[in-house]
């Protein structure tokens, strides 16, 4: 299913324009694949990051649905074009190459907004979101000082590198957290709290009774509906929130 989506994809590529559909680009030569949807000139941009599989069809889902609400999204490409892994050995090493290499990630992630900038959206009034590895991602972002609105990791990787803090931070945060997740601590949780209140960041942090890790994707072995819909909806009013509209 995810190589048939892959083709689909690649046959949409509009080669750079300001269209719905998958976007070919570059960063420091190295060519990715993110996807765009425009909602008009003036709607907000949302900056989607993706999980460690890559962008699949569930980041594409998560665009429509932003997209359905008034927002302009381009999802994100951080492992290159063409690659989706599917093996959890190769996920690990993607993710892994980019956690042991944080000047890299940032490097990305700052030419996926410059692309998302040429392609005609808002970076003057944006927010960043990230699922799971993505959601680490975005507070990576966050504290290289991007000039975000707002940044939201649900479900994601919270501790913060060594010698790494918000004190750059410009955006306001959303975390968004299962109380049973396996893989992200509840003390992780409660330390990045501690982190941001002393950094002076605005944040808000919401943890979810009994959801595990990757709560919000559909039709996982881990998807919890409730939890899906309550951080999805406290998702959208935020948005509503730190944008201009």
């Amino acid at each position: 299913m995810k190589k048939a989506w892959i083709l689909a994809l690649l046959g949409l590529i509009w080669g750079g324009a300001a269209q719905a559909g998958a976007v070919r680009y570059e960063v420091d030569g190295q060519p990715f694949e993110g996807y765009y949807l425009a909602a008009g000139k003036q709607a907000p941009l949302v900056l989607l990051v993706h999980d460690w599989d890559g962008l699949t069809e569930y980041e594409v889902k998560r665009a429509e649905m932003l997209a359905a609400l008034g927002y302009s999204v381009f999802a994100v490409d951080l492992f290159g074009a063409g690659v989706r892994p599917t093996a959890m050995e190769e996920k690990k090493k993607l993710t892994g190459a980019l956690y042991q290499d944080r000047p890299r990630m940032r490097k990305l992630l700052a030419g996926a907004l410059a692309e998302a900038g040429k392609l005609g959206g808002r970076l003057d009034n944006a927010v960043a979101l990230g699922y799971c590895f993505g959601g680490a991602a975005v507070l990576e972002l966050a504290r290289s000082g991007a000039s975000l609105k707002g940044v939201v990791s649900v479900h994601g990787g919270l501790e913060t590198p060594a010698g790494q803090d918000y004190r750059q931070t410009k955006a306001s945060l959303l975390i968004q957290h299962g109380s049973a997740d396996q893989a992200v601590s509840l003390g992780q949780f409660a330390g990045l709290i501690s982190e941001l209140e002393s950094a002076g960041i605005k944040h808000e942090a919401i943890s979810y009774s009994g959801a595990p890790h990757a709560f919000s994707v559909f039709g996982s072995e881990n998807y919890r509906a409730d939890a899906d819909a309550k951080s999805w909806q406290r998702f959208t009013e935020f948005l509503g929130e730190v944008t201009k509209g």
